[in-house]
């Protein structure tokens, strides 16, 4: 743990920008699939990338627990200085991924049919999303997988490695996307194999790395893998009770994008897919907003491990202050040259020209999202999952109950400023939450 007066600005930065570059890939993954079928291919094809990309969201982000619940253990226990331990943990997130992975291979049938019941598109919009969702979940596997062994680099602050990760899987996968779709001319099919393809040379990847690593720094006399202390029963049930909830607030999280790009379709295909462009640019500025949230999710974590709590303080109002400042930049950047990447992803006219007047929504948007970015990253590092998922109910019905009342009336505006004071009642239901934690958490031992 960096002592407090070390933790400066430049230092944040240092940390921050290999995860703003490594997250910010992730998106841009989003954004190469909806150029390339959107230049190529109709507003059919590009409604059932938003519907296909929307079904692994929930499905994958529902796991999503394996990262976050695995970097705010691995904080505290590196903290603590307790290496055996960072093994241990990685050890159970590793095994939770195998088992919930093959899982969703066996259940693929009847997730098929829940989730395309639930879905309101045209019949071509989604025969053509479940060929690519029949492809695409033979790679769940190797994304939980990589889940949990980049909440072990994001936990270790090792925001290099995680570059690297990131780098290798998302310019592979693009590179495939373009070459099978673009190129081969495969359409959806191409992009659906060209992920699955580059997830399971990922982990093999980013598993030899973080292996390689391990044993080059392994100083304790215990075996690499301490098996008594994986299987320990008492932290297996800590572990089990902080992804349980994390999962049921990952959950609701990602059914609000889920009820977002449902009600688009319900206005005509037009603006599903102006929609789904628009929320290519959210995802694209939240990515550079997790980036401060993952270094304070490394520093919170460290310092509670530490029992240092002026680094806590520190932390939390540097990090702060700079996500605030980028998100202003994002904001003015969607506000004002929003429409030169609507022209690069599509080149649909009515598609282009429904997302430019929508353009001060997403900026909107992003703007007023720091706080909930930066609180989630203090509570990951905090472990305090249980006040997260109380949090994301609160959020969950200010959501829906701000889309009842203004959807009816407005429209596709109305959903938008729903969705809007939605992500403000996630910041706001966490702050509830904060002095506790704030206040207990260098008292206590254990904070599930």
């Amino acid at each position: 743990m960096p002592p407090p007066t070390s933790i400066s600005y430049a230092f944040i930065l240092q940390k921050a920008w290999p995860i703003i570059l490594a997250n910010s890939a992730v998106p841009l993954l989003g954004l190469v699939d909806t150029a390339v079928i959107g230049n190529v291919g109709t507003v059919a094809d590009l409604g059932a990338i938003a519907f296909g990309a929307l079904i692994f969201s929930f499905i994958y982000w529902t796991f999503g627990f394996l990262r976050m619940a695995t970097s705010g253990f691995i904080a505290q226990a590196a903290g603590a200085g307790n290496d055996s331990e960072i093994r241990a943990i990685l050890g159970r997130a590793l095994l939770l991924a195998a088992f919930f992975g093959l899982l969703l291979i066996s259940l693929q049938q009847p997730i098929r049919i829940v989730a395309f019941s639930l879905l309101s598109g045209s019949q071509i919009v989604e025969s053509i999303a479940e060929s690519y969702f029949s492809i695409r979940i033979w790679g769940a596997p190797a994304t939980l997988l990589t889940f949990a062994l980049m909440g072990f680099l994001v936990g270790l602050g090792n925001s290099r490695q995680l570059l690297l990760v990131q780098v290798f899987l998302n310019g592979l996968n693009m590179a495939l996307d373009i070459y099978f779709a673009g190129i081969l001319g495969w359409g959806v099919a191409g992009i659906a194999l060209g992920t699955v393809i580059a997830e399971w040379c990922s982990i093999i990847f980013a598993g030899w790395l973080i292996y390689t690593s391990l044993r080059k720094t392994k100083s304790d006399t215990e075996t690499f893998w301490p098996w008594q202390r994986i299987m320990d029963a008492a932290r297996l049930l800590k572990t089990l009770s902080a992804n349980a909830d994390i999962m049921i607030r990952t959950v609701l999280l990602v059914f609000s994008f889920s009820w977002f790009t449902n009600e688009s379709a319900q206005f005509g295909n037009i603006i599903l897919a102006a929609n789904h462009i628009l929320l290519q640019l959210i995802s694209f500025s939240a990515f550079f907003l997790d980036g401060f949230a993952f270094v304070v999710e490394s520093l919170v974590g460290k310092a509670i491990g530490a029992r240092e709590k002026n680094s806590f303080d520190i932390a939390i109002q540097r990090t702060s202050i700079l996500a605030l400042l980028t998100a202003c930049l994002l904001a003015t950047l969607i506000l004002f040259f929003g429409d030169v990447a609507i022209a690069l992803l599509t080149d649909l006219v009515s598609v282009r020209q429904t997302a430019k007047e929508l353009l001060l929504l997403p900026s909107i948007y992003v703007l007023l999202a720091f706080g909930a970015f930066q609180l989630d990253g203090i509570f990951i590092g905090g472990s305090y999952t249980r006040q997260m998922r109380n949090a994301s109910v609160i959020s969950m019905l200010t959501f829906m109950l701000t889309w009842w009342a203004l959807a009816p009336t407005y429209g596709n505006t109305g959903l938008w400023w729903s969705f809007i004071i939605y992500v403000c009642a996630r910041a706001g239901a966490l702050l509830l939450y904060f002095p506790k934690l704030r206040n207990s958490t260098f008292l206590l031992t254990s904070h599930v």
